[in-house]
């Protein structure tokens, strides 16, 4: 049986600023198709001068905006908060030197396992240099974000089990707060090597984050009894109460009537097991009973974490563009007056080095389907930065009063 509750879907596109993309652009001399993102508005926000690469119309019928953080660090874990409620006026630095002694000797002990590397690198770089030591040794690789306040700890699947994994992250965070030790997460990097030998992360990643200490959206739609659905690495962002989190990690899971693509020509994108698992909680909305309705969260990470710090301009905007291609398939599993929202958790400012999160102008675009009105009477512009999306998504649901409690200004 089919039901016609109310459901609303943010979807994060990672590390896509507006300047990023305009970055892109500018780089980019070929064509790119992007018709899905400019109907809702994606090219009536860009700079004046890459209109004219955007040259898809918009429909008229949905909300666009350029929107900047508040929050004074450019991270995925704050930028995600901050749409959920949570402003963070902390600044937080790198370990440019990797982590002191005292630190890792204590880990050590704890896990049962020695480390080795304890460099500043990406994280792609780290697992490539150090794959065969990790393998012979058995020895987590353990490096400093080069973007992010983090420690990380890269595990191949067949040498460590991905629960164990998982422990060696949470011990390595708690500890972290023991010590004092100024990091916002301790990420277990999982990966594996497919059939020709490519190291190839995968969705088994667990981060341990700083505790949020408040309230979020996603605890005020929860407590209301709004079914809330977390796809892909949101659920480890804003670590919260959800009722389901999808993460997808398998092609068999990946639906071939679909028609969803990988873009790295050797399948290390995650973004068709986030697409699908989207869809999948869309139709899962309107076909089993949940009377206040549905919040689905969902990130799609390859434009940050395969494109971005590589600083792989076509590859980014590849992405992109099937990321634009699938979204009609979206919109048909939503029902008249659902939520659509799309937006960012930060840029990406590319170096000689290196791809850097960066705090830029983010796009927040916006539709209610089947609704000529932009936004249905939904306003914006009542809180300050990405809270103001949350806004967007409390009034959707009715619930305005109570999210607006919890945000600190």
């Amino acid at each position: 049986m089919k039901h016609t509750q109310k459901t609303a879907l943010l979807l994060v596109l990672d590390a896509v600023g507006l300047s990023t993309l305009e970055y892109l652009l500018s780089k980019y001399p070929g064509r790119v198709k992007l018709p899905n993102l400019c109907r809702l508005g994606l090219g009536e926000i860009v700079l004046p001068e890459f209109k004219e690469r955007l040259a898809f119309k918009a429909s008229g019928k949905a909300y666009a905006a350029r929107v900047s953080q508040v929050s004074a660090t450019a991270d995925s874990l704050v930028g995600h908060r901050e749409m959920m409620g949570v402003i963070d006026h902390r600044t937080y630095g790198l370990f440019n030197d990797g982590f002191s002694r005292e630190y890792l000797s204590e880990l050590e002990k704890r896990i049962g396992r020695k480390t080795f590397f304890n460099k500043m690198a990406g994280g792609m770089e780290a697992i490539e240099l150090n794959a065969a030591e990790h393998e012979r040794t058995g020895r987590p690789i353990a490096y400093a974000s080069k973007c992010d306040p983090l420690i990380q700890l890269a595990m191949n699947e067949a040498v460590i089990p991905v629960p164990e994994q998982h422990k060696i992250a949470d011990i390595a965070f708690a500890l972290a707060m023991e010590l004092k030790l100024p990091i916002t997460r301790a990420i277990a990097r999982s990966y594996i090597k497919n059939a020709q030998g490519e190291i190839i992360r995968t969705s088994n990643r667990h981060d341990a984050v700083l505790p949020i200490g408040q309230k979020t959206l996603v605890d005020i739609l929860h407590d209301s009894a709004v079914w809330t659905v977390a796809v892909g690495k949101t659920s480890d962002l804003v670590n919260t109460a959800y009722h389901a989190k999808v993460k997808l990690n398998r092609e068999i899971f990946i639906d071939p009537s679909l028609g969803l693509r990988f873009v790295h020509p050797k399948k290390k994108d995650t973004n068709p097991f986030c697409i699908q698992g989207t869809i999948n909680a869309l139709q899962a909305a309107h076909s089993v009973y949940r009377p206040r309705g549905t919040f689905i969260f969902s990130n799609l990470v390859d434009t940050d974490s395969v494109y971005g710090h590589t600083r792989d301009v076509e590859g980014a905007l590849r992405s992109l563009e099937e990321i634009d291609r699938t979204l009609p398939l979206i919109e048909k599993n939503l029902a008249k007056g659902d939520l659509l929202g799309i937006t960012a958790d930060h840029g990406m400012l590319h170096r000689e080095d290196y791809g850097y999160h960066n705090n830029e102008p983010l796009p927040f675009l916006a539709y209610r389907k089947g609704y000529d009105r932009k936004l249905g009477g939904l306003k914006t512009g009542l809180l300050p930065g990405l809270a103001d999306i949350g806004s967007v998504f409390a009034q959707f649901f009715g619930l305005q009063s109570e999210y607006r409690k919890i945000v600190k200004l």
